[in-house]
């Protein structure tokens, strides 16, 4: 199997499946291609939030505002998953939440290329036949193959911490998911035995709830999503509008 995750929305990723299915006979699974565009670190989040649950795979994943720069194009493993992507740590968060859940510690290698057809396009180019190469040679034996060398100083990408003391917490908004959910930094235990209770988040108050149907359809609501994370959301609206919040905010949370 190799998973493809991308910002290109669409047919960009028609054209790297074609130059895939051309050199491997792999199945191919989409998890999306509407990742933010052109951000690296939602697309660690998303990514990190969705991969471990495939079975083992070959993972595509292609957000990369250095297109056609100097940046290099890097394959990792985790036991019995590889990463393809560019180097710029958006697959590095994912990898250690599988090297956490397996107790396999994370490999990185570049994958050599040299004068790909497009400068804008090394989705198309680079990394779909570097996937295509990485499934056929198999994931534990890929570095075997004359394009892939070991990466002395891959870009790591790491989500801040926050800061959680007695009834307050300082974070920061990580994404903000299709639904308008603002998720924070800030973990769920914060809210540990809480529920019921009023919460004020940057100055605007919402009680502590375990499920949206808890309050009324357009109400806000604090609650801990199915990331781990303490979010701001409104029963069937948008959490980011209510509260005022978009990805990178600081967030103070008080009780």
């Amino acid at each position: 199997m190799i998973t493809l995750a991308s910002d290109f929305g669409s047919p960009y990723p028609a054209a790297m499946k074609g130059v895939i299915l051309r050199e491997s006979d792999a199945r191919l699974v989409d998890v999306t291609h509407e990742l933010p565009r052109q951000d690296v670190r939602a697309a660690a989040f998303w990514t990190r939030e969705t991969l471990p649950y495939f079975p083992p795979a070959v993972h595509l994943v292609v957000v990369d505002p250095g297109v056609g720069t100097d940046r290099d194009a890097l394959v990792g493993r985790v036991g019995d998953h590889a990463f393809v992507a560019p180097d710029n740590g958006v697959v590095r968060p994912v990898a250690r939440r599988l090297a956490a859940e397996t107790g396999a510690d994370p490999e990185w290698f570049v994958y050599e290329y040299e004068d790909p057809a497009s400068t804008t396009f090394h989705g198309r180019d680079v990394f779909a036949p570097a996937a295509a190469a990485v499934h056929e040679a198999g994931v534990e034996n890929f570095e075997s193959l004359p394009a892939i060398t070991p990466a002395d100083d891959a870009v790591d990408l790491r989500f801040p911490t926050a800061t959680v003391e007695g009834d307050s917490a300082r974070g920061e908004v990580l994404v903000v998911d299709d639904f308008g959910n603002a998720i924070t930094n800030v973990p769920g235990s914060f809210l540990d035995g809480r529920a019921g209770e009023t919460l004020s988040a940057n100055g605007t108050d919402a009680p502590v709830e375990t499920a949206y149907a808890a309050v009324d359809p357009g109400e806000r609501l604090v609650t801990v999503g199915s990331h781990g994370y303490v979010e701001c959301d409104v029963n069937r609206g948008r959490g980011d509008e209510a509260f005022g919040l978009e990805p990178g905010d600081d967030v103070r949370l008080r009780f």
